[in-house]
């Protein structure tokens, strides 16, 4: 009975048909990547065009002047006879579709450009004392303003800054994993409190960092300025950009998969220290750099905290200790030409000190969850090329076996009867 509805209510069900392909309805091709003549035409009638109408507000018409103005202005018409433009041949969609691609382009356009121009401009008015080999090898305590720029260098600052920094990473992140792991796997009131503090720290003036060290440090305990100072200065800014920025990874983490370790009988210990941290553990690695970025650069904490010194300390808890940073201060601040090239010198180090401890970081972060290094690939490749030699073997097996017990079959039969 069940089975005559079935087949009645199947009967009377619409069946699903598909249209008939008709040749030449699919329209013109619209290529997803590069761009057609018409596009190109825009761009360089619009350039061309805001060019000539920008020159001739500033020279002609307008009492405009400045080429900063200028390429603002030009800009701006590039934009308006652009949209203009596109708006002959499309619709509004794509008008607003082209001119936010312009914007998005040009905005990183102009961020790579002043990335460029920062590193190029800093390289090349350091270039005089970066090519000689003792300023990376000689401290400044026998040098002075009017030295020429093969005497003297900054390993006194290099040696401060890598100590100083490997201080304040060493306090920071286990500090701001910590609380971040708190944040997010225990919670509570006291995490919405501990969550709105770091969240205001991010917003502390350096300078304050300072002060509050300055006072409840040097003033209190050490009673000099010194290298441990510096680093508890450093870190106190980098501490609310660890823990906010690891606290945003450690969000990320699926959820299903911390319950799947729950449900598996894990402590909660456990499930961080498996599940959580090594999923997010590229995450972490970027919110240590950002930090590191942070206080790597820092000038007005150490200026108050670590003293100004020409000699090499290697001894954090003794005695004044220069970073690179406020060695740029102290050489820019003379008016000899050859202490502020040794200055954009010392800029020039900084930054590729920071690419260093970026690579660095890196290499040691490894790769994100499901990601597999090249020797990894290989050994997966393999494994599946024996995968596949094996089931072959085996389906021979079979093959085989299969003839051999039918032929068997008759004479069993034979026996049997």
């Amino acid at each position: 009975m069940s089975d005559t509805l079935f087949r009645q209510a199947t009967a009377t069900r619409p069946r699903t048909t598909l249209p008939t392909p008709v040749a030449g309805n699919d329209g013109p091709r619209r290529e997803v990547r590069g761009a057609t003549f018409r596009e190109r035409y825009d761009l360089i009638g619009a350039g061309a065009a805001a060019v000539s109408l920008a020159t001739l507000l500033f020279g002609w018409f307008a009492p405009f002047s400045g080429y900063i103005g200028w390429v603002v202005v030009a800009f701006l018409c590039f934009l308006g006879i652009y949209a203009v433009l596109v708006s002959l041949d499309n619709n509004r969609l794509d008008v607003a579709d082209r001119v936010m691609t312009v914007l998005f382009g040009s905005a990183g356009f102009l961020v790579f450009s002043s990335l460029l121009f920062i590193v190029g401009y800093t390289l090349l008015r350091g270039l005089d004392a970066l090519q000689h080999p003792s300023f990376f090898v000689e401290t400044m305590k026998y040098t002075g303003p009017v030295d020429p720029l093969d005497q003297g260098g900054i390993l006194h600052a290099i040696v401060g800054t890598l100590i100083q920094i490997s201080l304040a990473l060493a306090i920071t992140i286990p500090l701001g994993v910590g609380t971040a792991i708190f944040l997010n796997e225990v919670g509570g009131r006291f995490a919405r409190f501990v969550r709105t503090i770091s969240d205001a720290m991010t917003a502390l003036p350096s300078i304050v960092a300072g002060l509050f060290v300055y006072a409840a440090v040097i003033q209190l305990v050490t009673q000099e300025r010194n290298g441990i100072a510096a680093s508890i200065a450093i870190m106190v800014m980098m501490l609310p950009v660890v823990i906010r920025s690891a606290d945003v990874v450690l969000r990320l983490v699926p959820q299903n998969l911390r319950e799947a370790s729950y449900a598996l009988g894990t402590s909660r210990w456990n499930t961080v220290r498996y599940v959580v941290l090594p999923t997010a553990k590229s995450g972490l690695v970027t919110s240590v750099i950002l930090g590191t970025a942070r206080g790597i650069g820092e000038t007005s904490p150490v200026l108050l905290t670590s003293g100004i010194t020409a000699a090499l300390n290697a001894n954090p808890l003794s005695g004044p200790m220069i970073s690179l940073p406020l060695q740029v201060f102290d050489f820019v601040r003379s008016p000899e030409p050859s202490m502020i090239a040794r200055g954009f010198g010392t800029a020039a180090v900084l930054m590729l000190l920071v690419l260093v401890l970026f690579v660095a970081a890196r290499a040691l972060g490894g790769r994100g969850p499901g990601e597999l290094t090249g020797r990894q690939q290989r050994a997966v490749r393999a494994a599946s090329k024996r995968d596949v030699q094996r089931f072959a073997a085996r389906q021979a097996q079979i093959t085989v076996i299969e003839p051999a017990n039918l032929t068997l079959s008759p004479a069993r039969h034979k026996e049997s009867s």
